[in-house]
């Protein structure tokens, strides 16, 4: 009987036992769980945090640039004083009226180059663009900022310049055959045939229709060629 007695303690004791180390872990559980929640909430705080700061250093950036650009606009209207060393360059060599970057006056940085060449192409002032474009590449031959990117912008900017057809060919003719995997592909050669149409050379024109009619019929660039296609063939047929 005491045995018994004993037996029935014993098991009253796991069970109230069992019974605080449920109620203990399910607390925990309790307090686990609620940390987890605080600790998304507060990594969705961090990274909402991270955002507001990548834009604020965008917008930082942007007015830089802004004033950047306000600065050498500044710089080519403001009347510019007498010096020795301008007489003596003056007298040296002349200074093309026709060119916007006046790279051996102002001796711009990379940087500064990229920068107006861009910012003039968002404002389409296109001539301005081109011709800091070309000047970068002129001046920075081995820049690793010669991608794919600035081929196509420089390209585009030449041709809209209504002037450079022959650069925006270089740019052009140099993006296909070194990024053949861009996603500038296809538009740099769709513009290389419309540079080639501008110089008057109409078999390389054709050329790069006939490879779009054959191997890009369902692209957007063919659809853009394709409204004109017959229209220009007979144009040219006849001259």
């Amino acid at each position: 009987m005491k045995t018994l007695n004993k037996l029935f303690f014993a098991m009253a004791v796991v069970s109230l036992t069992s019974c605080s180390y449920v109620e203990h872990f399910e607390k925990r559980a309790q307090v686990i769980n609620g940390l987890e929640d605080r600790i998304l909430l507060l990594s969705k705080e961090n990274q909402d945090l991270k955002n507001k700061l990548m834009q604020a250093n965008y917008k930082v950036k942007t007015l830089e640039s802004r004033n950047f650009y306000l600065e050498t606009q500044l710089k080519d209207k403001a009347p510019k004083k007498e010096t020795y060393k301008q007489r003596e360059i003056a007298s040296v060599a002349k200074v093309n009226s026709n060119d916007l970057v006046k790279y051996d006056v102002y001796k711009w940085d990379a940087k500064e180059m990229i920068s107006i060449a861009q910012k003039e192409f968002d404002a389409k002032n296109y001539e301005k663009s081109a011709q800091f474009f070309n000047s970068y590449t002129k001046n920075f031959p081995n820049s690793k900022d010669v991608d794919a990117d600035f081929l196509f912008q420089a390209g585009v900017a030449s041709y809209e310049s209504g002037k450079h057809y022959d650069w925006s060919e270089k740019y052009f003719t140099y993006l296909t055959k070194k990024y053949p995997t861009s996603k500038y592909y296809l538009g740099a050669k769709l513009w290389l045939g419309m540079s080639y149409l501008k110089q008057n050379r109409r078999d390389e024109f054709f050329a790069v229709v006939e490879e779009f009619r054959k191997k890009y019929r369902n692209t957007p660039e063919w659809n853009i060629l394709s409204g004109h296609y017959e229209k220009i063939v007979q144009k040219y047929k006849k001259n």
